[in-house]
């Protein structure tokens, strides 16, 4: 009799264990994430840290992070999976992306998953200069994490060589032709050693041509992302001052600058001033082998930068437990203590205003007064271009400005041809 109560006894806690796990096996969410890796700096390392730090504290979610290559590379990557049915979980993407996949189909609103009001409230929580991309039609559709501005970084060893104050940098357009004049530097044979300043003009020219044109006071898309204005003259007017910079008063290197080169451009002291995305701080800061300021982008009827970077998005094709958790782990990565700690380690713009007010942040801006700066330019920022069918539309830009900064077209030219290709590109959505 105890023999078989013995084993009655062993078969219901064998089931139960069975049926335990079960349980923890269905309560255990995993995550696919996709990340860009599109600027110089350990950041995989940092991310997997991240990762790791928020598994142990949230163990019923595993988060795999998959590492897609650059930006450009990502949305394809994430296109491509839609298509195939074999879509992620969530993704950082350039915010400007958000059209295209709203109209792919791809990505849930954020106010469909909060639930609490601490939810509500962390939704409301970011700097709004980086809302501007990451809402439309009155819902959000990206959550602002990996974002930057546009800043200027100036060695002032170069400065105080040029007879220049180092502790400051160019104020206005005019400032700037004036310092990179004096920055200039030729050997014996008249060969450029040292140009004044450098905006990359591969990789993403229409985003430092955005600084230009903010500059201008005037915006390249309208808020619905169906109408560009790349023909106006005032962006006619930004263009004419990027080719002039090298044809005219001959301080920036003449063609095609590559946005891959240009720190180690900097480093190497072959430009004095180089425009660059705040994601670059950590990295100047580590290899810069002179000491190196951080400075707003001057200004000309009126100060400006475009906002960058990348949100997270969550996709539509998730299990609600699944979307549920991606939720729980953006919540996690954008909350202040994180959010400083990827803006400390990285050099993008801690996303909200409650992250600048951790002990860990005021002690970072102290020590380094630098990190301040992006954050400081929001006040001044447009969104970035973002429109329906962006990769086109930014593509009929960008070949418009290379066409004007190789000669091969005047300004006025290139802006009106990339005007006609993306007024014909975004007819279907007017």
């Amino acid at each position: 009799m105890r023999d078989r109560l013995t084993r009655l006894l062993g078969t219901a806690l064998v089931a139960g264990g069975l049926a335990l796990g079960a349980g923890a096996a269905r309560a255990e969410t995993s995550l696919e994430f996709y990340y860009p890796v599109a600027v110089g700096g350990p950041i995989t390392k940092i991310v997997d840290g991240m990762v790791a730090d928020f598994e142990k504290g949230h163990p019923d979610i595993k988060v795999k992070p998959i590492y897609a290559g650059s930006y450009q590379d990502t949305i394809t990557k994430v296109l491509t999976a839609i298509k195939g049915g074999d879509v992620p979980q969530l993704s950082v993407i350039l915010s400007v992306d958000m059209f295209t996949l709203i109209d792919e189909d791809a990505i849930v609103p954020y106010e469909s998953l909060v639930k609490t009001e601490a939810d509500k409230a962390w939704l409301k929580g970011f700097y709004p200069a980086f809302m501007e991309n990451s809402q439309t039609g009155g819902k959000t559709w990206g959550i602002p994490f990996q974002r930057s501005t546009v800043v200027m970084y100036w060695n002032k060893e170069a400065f105080k060589e040029a007879g220049l104050d180092p502790e400051t940098p160019p104020q206005t357009w005019d400032e700037l032709v004036a310092f990179g004049k004096k920055l200039t530097k030729k050997d014996a044979s008249g060969n450029v050693t040292r140009w004044g300043v450098q905006i990359p003009s591969s990789g993403f020219p229409y985003w430092l041509f955005q600084a230009l044109t903010t500059q201008n006071d005037v915006r390249l898309m309208n808020g619905d992302g169906t109408e560009t204005h790349f023909d106006d003259p005032k962006v006619v007017e930004a263009l004419q001052y990027w080719v002039d910079l090298s044809r005219k008063w001959q301080i920036h290197a003449p063609g095609i600058v590559e946005w891959g080169t240009t720190p180690k451009d900097f480093f190497e002291g072959k430009t004095a001033i180089m425009w660059t995305t705040t994601g670059n701080l950590t990295n100047v800061r580590k290899n810069a082998p002179f000491p190196f300021g951080v400075a707003m982008l001057p200004e000309h009827a009126r100060r400006g930068t475009p906002t960058g970077g990348g949100n997270f998005y969550i996709f539509k094709k998730s299990t609600p437990e699944q979307k549920a958790a991606a939720l729980t782990f953006i919540e996690w990565m954008t909350s202040p203590e994180r959010a400083a700690q990827w803006g400390i380690e990285t050099g993008y713009v801690a996303v909200s205003p409650a992250a600048w007010e951790t002990p860990e942040m005021k002690a970072y801006v102290k020590d380094f007064p630098p990190a301040a700066v992006a954050r400081d330019q929001l006040q001044y920022a447009f969104a970035e271009l973002s429109t329906h069918d962006n990769q086109r539309v930014t593509k009929a830009l960008n070949d418009g400005l290379q066409a004007a900064l190789t000669g091969a077209k005047t300004p006025a030219e290139a802006m009106k041809d990339s005007q006609a290709e993306a007024k014909r590109i975004l007819r279907a959505y007017q």
